[in-house]
């Protein structure tokens, strides 16, 4: 029986034009070949990798806009992908049924004012601004956690600036490895079931103009990809300001809390929003 085994660029020259046996095998060998065998037969190289036809990687990821993983990662967790969708419509056909059900005037009626507040009740309008955590840190502590963030960058560059057509400064976003904000936060958090030990990063913007920032920020280390979240201080918090709309010339403290498996001193690249960094903090 014949082994298949196409040149990168030929693979998806020829899928198109013919379908896959019913049973084959796909992989992807050590040199980064794509190739397609009869099922049982051996792979055509050794330590290949079998996976699904949907789950070979792209061919050459240098040449991609955003590493690979940072893709895949955002695909699972965008509300745009059909599949995540199905549970939200579940949900809004469940309260539209109920709703019917119950008549117009109940509707109505949940959406009167509190008698005893004059109050009408919350509505979904999305999350609001994200406060500070008090880690027991002054304002003298603060400054000098900003100061570090700032003076870390002659050593080891790493922030990201936006700037208008002209030249001028409209939001910085920098990042630096901090020991004592890990020991603060593990005090904090060490009768609430531990925070992990992963290395803390912490960040500080800065707003020229009044917008928002939702510290939008991604970390990416080999086949690893974390996007942390606001909800959990886990994750990540801020320390100083707020998340949402800031002011001109408003300040924002905060800090990330890597997993366990990522290395803070290795390199690695950090995303905020559509911009990239790559960086290795020192030990």
């Amino acid at each position: 029986m014949l082994k298949w085994r196409f040149p990168a660029v030929l693979v998806f020259a020829a899928v198109p034009m013919f379908s896959l046996p019913a049973a084959a095998l796909t992989g992807v060998c050590p040199d980064g070949s794509v190739f397609i065998a009869p099922d049982g037969m051996a792979p055509p190289c050794s330590r290949a990798k079998e996976v699904e036809p949907h789950e070979v990687p792209p061919l050459r990821p240098a040449y991609l806009p955003h590493p690979y993983t940072w893709q895949v990662y955002n695909e699972l967790q965008s509300q745009n992908n059909p599949y995540n969708l199905i549970d939200s419509a579940r949900d809004i056909r469940a309260l539209h049924d109920e709703g019917a059900a119950d008549g117009a005037a109940s509707t109505q009626a949940a959406r009167l004012p509190d008698p005893s507040t004059g109050a009408l009740p919350p509505v979904s309008a999305g999350p609001g601004p994200v406060g500070p955590i008090d880690l027991g840190l002054g304002d003298d502590e603060l400054r000098d956690l900003y100061q570090l963030v700032e003076l870390s960058q002659e050593l080891t560059p790493a922030a990201f600036q936006r700037s208008t057509a002209d030249g001028r400064g409209v939001f910085r976003v920098a990042l630096a490895r901090s020991t004592s904000v890990e020991d603060r936060l593990t005090t904090a958090w060490q009768t609430r079931g531990g925070i992990g030990s992963g290395d803390v990063v912490v960040f500080t913007a800065v707003s020229m103009q009044a917008e928002p920032f939702h510290a939008n920020l991604t970390f990416v280390q080999e086949h690893l990809t974390f996007q942390p979240t606001s909800d959990d201080p886990r994750q990540l918090g801020v320390l100083q300001g707020h998340l949402g709309e800031l002011e001109a010339d408003e300040v924002v403290l905060g800090y990330v809390i890597l997993p366990e498996a990522m290395d803070s001193g290795e390199a690695m690249d950090v995303y905020w929003n559509d911009r990239r960094i790559s960086v290795a903090f020192p030990r």
